[in-house]
């Protein structure tokens, strides 16, 4: 089950000669404008753009109530933010993205020119104690206030480099002390990187004969595991209402690391607006992750998020479930309740708790009814168990209440 994390010299270089035939067919997605603004031209016209510049990205942590927004829209924006993945440029993978990136065979062309910049740069970054995600933001959504909810549309994630970093690292994960089984060094650093000890799986991503991106892990035995693509953010929220630190791993009621796989293109989450503004980013993009994520991280890369931001004032505006306390999401077919704590046993009762709510409030049903219909219908995945803050999401379906969006009959 572990073998693809360990890679023979002869693995590698098979790899490697995969990533140089595909990156060819593969066209990189690359900084649209050094500056946040309205785009005025191009493919992209009347939409917003967020690059990640020095200037437009924390890393290791989300904003707060003090955070300065890199732009302000309107409600009813459609937003691009151009995001840059923090696997291959952490201290365990030497904080060189260039060398890091040439070493997996990566032709110069196709490392993004962000990445190179962050890990050149002089922004400060301490791996035992920040979070390891480089985070774009935030965005100011004008006449945003507490009480309020910001309704977030995913339009389309899509990877801005034909390639993906799989880690597994010491003390995270689901088997801590059981993998990674190499032992940290002493003198570990990122002029070192070898001693952490560390397994980092770089992971092209090729088209099959459908078309259909797939990532590509190659065995000891020189075969090819080849699995789909179903890309999403991993960090998505709203500013926490405090002037302290917010360490970028744990999710929370307003969002952030909340790493739900369902919250790709075509679903729709809601976040309790903290503090004026909202004050949203995003980061983290996955290109693709099992529920759990247990080796610590999912197929994980750059991409580009197009989203579209609608404000729903309190008492003015239809809230799902009349209100909204913790993060909900929505797709075609599902409305999805997580419930979030360091035990899993207690955020599958905040789960369970929210959906009953919803179900309630929502639709008029009878809490015990309720709690009844889920037990029987609904599925409760394992969003993640290795960001501190583990999750659980319902995933309730949508056409078991196909009767309850029908005009109700005259007598």
């Amino acid at each position: 089950m572990y073998k693809p994390l360990t890679l023979s010299l002869a693995i590698l270089s098979a790899l490697l000669g995969s990533t140089s035939t595909f990156a060819e067919e593969f066209k990189v997605l690359k900084q649209i404008s050094n500056q946040p603004g309205l785009l005025t031209q191009g493919k992209y016209k009347d939409q917003y753009y967020i690059p990640s510049t020095l200037k437009t990205i924390q890393w290791g942590y989300l904003p707060n109530k003090d955070s300065r927004p890199v732009l302000s829209v309107p409600t009813d924006s459609t937003v691009i933010f151009d995001t840059v993945s923090h696997e291959g440029l952490l201290e365990d993978q030497g904080r060189n993205a260039e060398k890091y990136f040439r070493s997996q065979g990566v032709k110069p062309e196709y490392i993004l020119d962000e990445a190179k910049m962050i890990t050149q740069s002089a922004l400060k970054h301490d791996f035992s104690k920040d979070g390891p995600h480089i985070v774009t933001g935030p965005i100011e959504i004008q006449g945003a206030m507490p009480g309020d909810i910001l309704k977030v549309e995913v339009l389309n994630v899509e990877p801005r480099v034909p390639y993906g970093v799989i880690s597994n690292r010491h003390g995270k994960g689901t088997l801590v002390g059981e993998y990674p089984k190499k032992t940290v060094q002493e003198g570990a650093s990122h002029l070192h990187p070898e001693r952490y000890g560390n397994v980092s799986v770089f992971t092209p991503i090729e088209k099959n004969a459908q078309g259909e991106y797939e990532g590509v892990l190659k065995t000891q035995q020189g075969k090819s595991i080849r699995f789909p693509l179903a890309p999403f953010m991993g960090i998505m929220g709203v500013a926490a209402n405090t002037s302290e630190p917010v360490n970028s791993i744990p999710p929370a009621f307003f969002g952030g690391n909340i790493d739900i796989n369902e919250l790709g293109k075509g679903s729709t989450v809601y976040y309790p607006v903290q503090v004026p503004g909202a004050l949203f980013y995003t980061g983290d993009s996955h290109f693709v992750q099992g529920d759990g994520e247990v080796a610590l991280t999912a197929l994980e890369g750059s991409a580009r998020a197009t989203l579209k931001f609608t404000l729903l004032k309190a008492g003015k505006d239809k809230i799902p479930g009349k209100e909204i306390k913790h993060v909900l999401a929505e797709n075609d077919q599902f409305w999805i309740t997580p419930g979030l704590d360091e035990d899993l046993d207690i955020a599958m009762k905040k789960s369970t708790r929210e959906a009953i709510r919803f179900l309630n409030q929502e639709y008029g049903i009878d809490e015990a009814l309720a709690y009844a219909y889920l037990s029987a219908a609904t599925d409760f995945e394992v969003s993640q168990v290795v960001d501190r803050t583990k999750g659980i999401h319902a995933m309730i379906r949508k056409a078991d209440f196909k009767e309850f969006n029908q005009p109700e009959k005259s007598r």
